[in-house]
């Protein structure tokens, strides 16, 4: 993971070069890296309601759920099709804006048939002009090209959230309370839904294994099942009663480095070791030294005891 990790940090920096090479003289220009290491703080789009807990840098802050916005009524379009379907309820189904699932002809086929299985209605973010015209839509499924996700989280008929998992819809998700399916497709979405399923909020299904049957059977599995809603409640509880919110946060540690000159006193020393001393390879160097070299010691003493006793022995013979 760490080579991956740097092949891929050096493959994202590669893609500025030419924007720093155009406007910093040579001689002066920055390395994105070196800038990385100098961030007086760093922001974090999490939640410990939904991450593991874990020790944290003092200059590192999680603001899960910056962008949290108050609740607004849908349009009543949506609202009309809601109410169709009663105490059942309704899903909702988005899979983010970097790529586009229903793009794969089989994938959209497979999710259209495990909705058109289930009892609540289904509204899906998946654009009508990508649609096949030879497949009759379900009449429990309206697709839009864009719908107002954070508000129809909010919605007291909701009972389930398929997503993709990126980190800003799984936010939203626990804000409201709301369990999730989810079909990661790539970056940190099948580690956001490893966390999912470790916390209870929702099971996933990989983008390979999805098939109609399966959808059909995981969505059943989390609307009947109300321990996902009451994990997700949970989440939702402790993400909400932070004794500050995430913009409080935010701006009052922007506030508190701004009135002491900078943050040096939150940094880790390790930022300014040089390499070999942070992969601790000194200390390894000198303590394989030390074994060396008792391990030599060792060996010549006892080649030295070895020699003593063959010699007393040819004395005794003599």
């Amino acid at each position: 993971m760490f080579f991956i990790s740097s092949l891929r940090q050096w493959y994202i920096h590669a893609q500025f070069e030419s924007t720093i090479r155009e406007h910093f003289p040579e001689g002066s220009r920055p390395a994105l890296f070196h800038l990385q290491q100098k961030a007086e703080l760093w922001f974090v789009n999490s939640d410990f309601a939904f991450d593991f807990a874990r020790p944290l840098l003092p200059n590192t802050v999680y603001v899960g759920g910056l962008m949290a916005k108050p609740v607004e009524p849908i349009p009543q379009e949506l609202e009309d099709f809601i109410a169709q379907f009663g105490e059942e309820g309704f899903v909702l189904v988005a899979l983010g804006t970097v790529v586009n699932v229903a793009q794969s002809q089989q994938a959209l086929e497979q999710m259209h048939r495990a909705f058109a299985q289930l009892p609540q209605g289904v509204i899906w973010k998946c654009s009508p002009s990508l649609w096949p015209k030879d497949v009759p839509l379900a009449a429990n499924v309206k697709i839009v090209d864009w719908l107002p996700q954070s508000d129809l989280l909010a919605h007291p008929s909701i009972r389930l959230f398929v997503t993709h998992g990126g980190m800003n819809s799984v936010m939203e998700s626990i804000q409201h309370g709301v369990p999730m399916v989810g079909i990661p497709l790539f970056v940190d979405q099948p580690g956001n839904l490893i966390r999912v399923e470790a916390k209870h909020l929702g099971v996933s299904i990989p983008i390979e294994q999805l098939k109609a049957e399966t959808l059909a059977l995981k969505m059943k599995q989390v609307i009947g099942d109300k321990s996902y809603k009451s994990a997700a409640v949970a989440a939702s509880i402790i993400r909400r009663s932070h004794p500050l919110t995430p913009a409080q946060r935010l701006v009052g540690w922007i506030d508190h480095i701004l009135q002491t000159g900078g943050a040096a006193h939150l940094k880790p020393h390790a930022f300014q070791q040089p390499w070999y001393e942070q992969y601790l390879l000194d200390v390894f160097l000198f303590l394989l030294g030390v074994t060396l070299g008792t391990v030599w010691l060792c060996g010549k003493l006892l080649g030295l005891v070895a020699r003593g006793l063959c010699g007393a022995g040819k004395l005794k013979r003599a």
